[in-house]
């Protein structure tokens, strides 16, 4: 079984994109996969409600059948820090709630892909961050790092707090977001050096590529995020 938490090294750096490819991977594998963005701001007025472009791609890329609001419980409209959003939405995070939208995803699939917002410590409220949620799920843990300058710090203080919290770093994944990033094959192979879990793969500039390709490349690397029992 594979649960697994998707975060970043910032904000845009292509959390969705490797989501979105590692359920692709899965479901190609013979997996059925489910999906979930907890929490998200930056959504959008429809005729539904509130809606999130991150959490429709995820959606879109699981293979299990499952409701808008158990993919995204909590949705806000503002593009800010999902703790102010809800704040200003008159609003709190409930783990309880984003515990039964989580159990039933988990109780349909083989692995379920779970991303968070922002930044490994992005607040959650005014107490708890995502990576209070993934240590309450106790996930398994894919880093994207932002290929450009400054990644270093970020990726390696990132894979710290991960470990310090008893969580498992199944790997990391470069996803080139600065065309003109110096230094490139230098800065990937300090990181392949200096953090301990596998690099999934890096990934070239292409804002307009699509998940479908990555799921390719990523595919020969499930094993490495596998286990064979994981707590749901």
């Amino acid at each position: 079984m594979n649960r697994l938490f998707i975060t970043g090294t910032d904000t845009g750096v292509g959390k969705t994109r490797i989501a979105t490819a590692l359920c692709l991977a899965f479901a190609a594998a013979g997996q059925r996969v489910a999906a979930m963005k907890p929490v998200a701001s930056g959504c959008r007025q429809t005729a539904e409600g509130l809606r999130n472009d991150d959490a429709i791609a995820l959606r879109s890329a699981m293979n299990v059948r499952a409701s808008y609001a158990e993919v995204n419980p909590y949705a806000f409209e503002p593009a800010i820090s999902p703790h102010i959003a809800a704040r200003e939405a008159g609003r709190s995070i409930d783990f309880g709630v984003l515990d039964r939208s989580y159990e039933r995803l988990c109780l349909q699939s083989d692995a379920t892909i779970v991303e968070g917002a922002g930044g490994w410590l992005a607040p959650l409220d005014a107490q708890r961050t995502f990576a209070d949620l993934a240590v309450h799920w106790q996930l398994d843990v894919v880093l994207v790092v932002g290929l450009r300058l400054g990644c270093l710090n970020h990726a390696l203080l990132t894979a710290e707090s991960i470990e310090r919290r008893g969580l498992r770093l199944s790997g990391w994944v470069g996803n080139s977001v600065d065309a003109a990033f110096e230094r490139r094959e230098a800065n990937i192979s300090t990181l392949q050096t200096r953090i301990a879990a596998p690099c999934l793969g890096t990934f070239s500039f292409s804002p307009q590529s699509g998940a479908a390709e990555v799921a390719e490349l990523l595919r020969p690397k499930l094993p490495e995020l596998s286990r064979t029992q994981h707590p749901c």
